[in-house]
């Protein structure tokens, strides 16, 4: 939402205190983003995803303004720097598989794979023709997940809704979790979340204030930590990049934005609104 002079106005009080303290203090405070539908547009084949090319100029721009700048994706770290380009951003921390990896100055840091894994990933396909998956339907190995995607099928919705059961159940039965995305059901570890990774970043960094944004059901953990800590008394603010495929993520928001390029113009607008001030206290 956009006030009187192009100023950035979140609809919900929190946010605006959030708002207003990142940019009374931008220097100790904390932005951190998804990766897909929030930086990079969502595609057909996950392969071909790019951060849009004014986003990470924005990042760029931004890093030596704000304390800490964060990636928080359910992609592997290394993936995430190369897609996004985010090795040409200074400083930036990007935290993959839910938090489980950790890439920073270009050094990766991650634990062993789940004792699970390596069997879900055996029993994926014969329980995917068990349960009649349509043509289309396909897995993509992310070394620490497996995620299973319907977006290629002729009835995506519905392909999701037919393997959705099998797939919970086969996370059960492995000692992992069935988290459900934008037309995928990502098999992953368990106690890994977007949430607890941002709480963890919050804890290391102690910032001022805080802002996530996201566009999935995978943020919603970020949001509902940006909501407790807030409680806490640590401003904060929660961004959903808007989509029509995960609509219900927007009513948890204080700001909504128009996807990736809404996401691009925010932290333009952030670049602008600090520099700003940072002149006028000259």
């Amino acid at each position: 939402m956009t006030g009187p002079g192009g100023v950035l106005v979140p609809a919900t009080a929190g946010g605006r205190e959030g708002l207003a303290a990142l940019l009374r203090a931008p220097g100790q405070a904390l932005i951190a983003l998804d990766f897909d539908g929030t930086l990079a547009p969502i595609v057909a084949d996950p392969a071909e995803a790019r951060a849009l090319p004014e986003a990470v100029a924005a990042l760029r721009s931004l890093a030596p303004l704000v304390g800490t700048l964060a990636v928080i994706t359910g992609r592997p770290a290394p993936v995430a720097v190369e897609y996004g380009s985010l090795d040409t951003v200074p400083g930036i921390v990007v935290l993959g598989h839910y938090g489980r990896q950790r890439w920073h100055d270009g050094v990766l840091t991650a634990p062993p794979p789940a004792p699970g894994l390596a069997t879900a990933r055996e029993r994926v396909p014969a329980l995917l023709a068990a349960a009649g998956a349509p043509p289309g339907t396909w897995v993509e190995d992310k070394e620490d997940a497996v995620a299973v995607h319907t977006r290629r099928t002729a009835d995506p919705a519905a392909a999701l809704d037919l393997i959705r059961l099998p797939l919970i159940d086969l996370a059960e039965r492995t000692g992992l979790v069935a988290e459900p995305g934008r037309l995928v059901i990502e098999l992953r570890p368990a106690g890994a979340d977007k949430g607890q990774a941002l709480a963890d970043l919050v804890r290391e960094r102690t910032p001022s204030a805080l802002m996530f944004c996201g566009d999935d059901l995978g943020d919603r953990p970020a949001f509902q930590a940006i909501a407790r800590l807030r409680a806490a008394g640590r401003p904060g603010i929660a961004v959903c990049s808007a989509s029509a495929e995960v609509s219900e993520l927007s009513g948890e928001a204080d700001l909504v934005v128009d996807g990736p390029q809404g996401v691009a113009a925010l932290l333009g607008w952030l670049v602008g609104q600090i520099g700003a001030r940072q002149s006028r206290s000259w």
